[in-house]
């Protein structure tokens, strides 16, 4: 199998996912307990459980990012192994 995108984009989606997927947890942990930096003020949402879920459905698209980026990664290692040459 080949892989679709090139390793510097591969690498940079697993280093921006790994990132957003650490914040967005915080953030979203932060909402779900009705932390009072988050749910303080009078312009904060009233739900705080809605916002977590929608924060945690982000991480999950990262986390899905994550995986896709790691397996094309992976994809140029095993060919760089094989002494594939690479036409750019």
């Amino acid at each position: 199998m080949k892989p679709v995108v090139s390793a510097f984009n591969a690498w940079t989606c697993i280093v921006i996912s790994v990132f957003a997927i650490i914040i967005l947890s915080a953030i979203g942990s932060m909402f779900a307990n009705n932390h009072h930096s988050m749910m303080g003020s009078d312009e904060d949402p009233e739900s705080g459980s809605a916002v977590a879920a929608a924060v945690f459905g982000a991480v999950g698209v990262y986390g899905v990012f994550l995986l896709f980026c790691a397996s094309q990664a992976f994809l140029h290692q095993r060919q760089s192994r094989q002494g594939e040459i690479a036409l750019r």
